[in-house]
């Protein structure tokens, strides 16, 4: 993780001034890099789960972003892979954008470090939670404080990558700054190899797009049929198909019937007493229930892309303010733009132990609930906060505007802190919220590729980043005046009419969340199983399997 951040924080200050990018360009080229590291951890879930479980795919993958870190540090290195030196912001109409070998040799680096770190995540989340047994109720109590100290662990990294490994690059060179990433990167392999034979590795199951698909095309072939009043005429033995997703876990054994999405029940009709029908004609109870908790969870998924490309703007266009302001701290000492990223981490170094060891205590005894609020609580949380990191960053940039251009002042490089800190809050609760919800969420067989949907959240939200970027350009842009975003010079831009547009955004977004999170409802078999859930463990009795169960679900 620290290898990465250190490479994707300070990523637009060596596409720009150092490959030459225009600036609105740079934005979109690390949008679109980070984009695609998230978007990938679905190859990595999908692997990992249907075929090489969670230690092969990191352990293969992992060598995969090693060779990336390396062959970046290479380019940054040898002038003769890179276009003569230039100040961007003086002279950029004069400088040497990179292209040809040049350009290839960059895109290849990033996209190996890309594929490998995309492949990566998911699965460093999904092999520390197999660790834990979820059908032991003090085991499955644990897991969230997993999630809260992993997450721990990940602003540790990233904290030491946004101050160390930032003025590295800034003090000695990008060339040293990547070959430090490539070093931790080759330390953290050799962690994981030295537990090799310490974890407890649970094994693939095969393509789990199959039974998805059986499902819907068992559902449209019967789609005529009627589904029947009374749940336990509908199909529960589990059919014996290699490619099924097998249930053997207590939370996933004999999934129960819910009333949602009723037209996929037609899938667990039986046609013909006594005959054996195709799996591709006749699913189970638990293999529909499997497909209907993947359609709810979509919604909850689609309301946190906003909230991600805010994430961007903190990683490209505030660091781009930064630099255009006074990074001075002490005589003789400047803060690196990047290293601003920092500061949410500082901050929940600290907050997130406070959060584990206090909030959630308390919590848990107004609420019962194991992790103190659930996890899509959390989330809600954490959307509504991020609201307010764009209305602090579109103040900001505004005052620092009139300085730069009416007072001639040039304000100090902390008057951006605020929307750090906020959206460091804001990620605290909304990250580990939606890991841990998708996680809970998921059956043997499909928790990676589960988990790999929280990380393809962060690749859609940078996406939208690229895509708003390019938008309000176009429509801002005039024949007498150039769009919102369209200088390398941010004294000419109107950042601050774009914050303000993603703080509107941002709003409407938790409002729709709001709407989805009240509808959504869990499956009972899923839920915790404990002496406060005695209730869910009954409703697991098969003889109890038809009843109607939608008054334990509701959240």
């Amino acid at each position: 993780m620290m290898a990465i951040a250190a490479v994707g924080n300070n990523l637009i200050t060596y596409v720009f001034n150092e490959m030459h990018f225009p600036l609105s360009k740079s934005a979109n080229m690390v949008t679109n890099f980070i984009g695609t590291v998230f978007l990938l951890s679905l190859v990595g879930g999908f692997l990992s789960d249907s075929y090489l479980g969670s230690y092969w795919t990191m352990f293969i993958f992992g060598f995969v972003e090693l060779s990336g870190f390396i062959l970046l540090s290479i380019q940054a290195h040898l002038p003769k892979l890179r276009p003569p030196r230039c100040d961007m912001v003086s002279d950029g109409d004069h400088c040497v954008e990179a292209k040809g070998y040049k350009a290839l040799v960059l895109f290849l680096a990033l996209y190996l470090v890309a594929l490998g770190s995309g492949c990566l995540k998911p699965n460093i989340i999904s092999l520390g939670a197999d660790q834990f047994r979820r059908e032991d109720s003090k085991q499955s109590k644990k897991l969230s404080t997993y999630f809260n100290i992993a997450y721990f662990a990940f602003c540790l990294g990233e904290l030491i990558a946004l101050t160390l490994l930032v003025w590295v690059q800034t003090h000695y060179g990008m060339d040293v700054g990547f070959g430090v990433s490539a070093a931790a990167m080759a330390m953290g392999m050799i962690c994981l190899i030295s537990g090799t034979f310490l974890y407890r590795n649970k094994p693939p199951r095969g393509s789990i797009f199959t039974p998805i698909a059986q499902v819907f095309v068992a559902a449209i072939t019967k789609r005529k049929q009627i589904c029947p009043s009374n749940v336990q005429m509908l199909h529960v033995k589990q059919n014996n198909v290699p490619n099924q997703i097998p249930a053997t876990s207590a939370n996933a054994n004999n999934l129960l019937h819910t009333e949602k999405f009723r037209f996929l029940d037609k899938a667990c009709i039986k046609l013909h007493d006594g005959e054996k029908e195709s799996s591709w004609r006749l699913c189970t109870v638990t293999q529909v229930e499997q497909v209907k908790i993947i359609i709810s969870v979509v919604p909850i998924f689609a309301c946190t892309i906003i909230f991600n490309t805010i994430l961007a703007q903190l990683q490209t266009f505030s660091v781009q303010q930064g630099t255009t302001m006074n990074t001075h701290i002490i005589k003789g000492f400047k803060i690196p733009p990047a290293s601003l990223q920092s500061i949410p981490y500082v901050m929940l170094i600290f907050v997130v132990p406070l959060y584990e060891t206090v909030f959630v205590p308390v919590a848990r005894k107004f609420t019962g609930k194991d992790s103190g609020i659930t996890p899509l609580q959390r989330i809600g949380v954490g959307l509504f906060v991020a609201t307010f990191s764009m209305v602090a960053a579109a103040m900001v940039e505004r005052k620092r505007r009139i300085s730069a251009l009416h007072n001639k002042e040039t304000l100090s490089i902390f008057w951006i802190a605020p929307q750090f800190l906020i959206f460091g809050l804001s990620e605290m609760f909304t990250a580990v919220g939606l890991i841990e919800f998708f996680y809970k969420q998921s059956l043997e067989g499909m928790q990676s590729f589960l988990t790999a949907m929280t990380y393809c959240s962060y690749s859609f939200g940078f996406y939208l980043s690229s895509i708003l970027v390019s938008l309000v350009n176009t429509i801002t842009s005039t024949s007498s005046h150039s769009g919102w975003l369209s200088n390398n010079d941010l004294n000419k831009d109107k950042l601050d009419l774009f914050y303000w547009m993603l703080a509107a955004l941002s709003l409407i977004n938790f409002l729709n969340y709001l709407f989805w999170s009240s509808c959504y409802t869990y499956n009972p078999s899923l839920l915790p199983v404990g002496p406060d859930n005695q209730h869910h463990q009954q409703l697991r009795d098969p003889e109890i399997q038809g009843r109607d169960t939608s008054k334990y679900t509701h959240v």
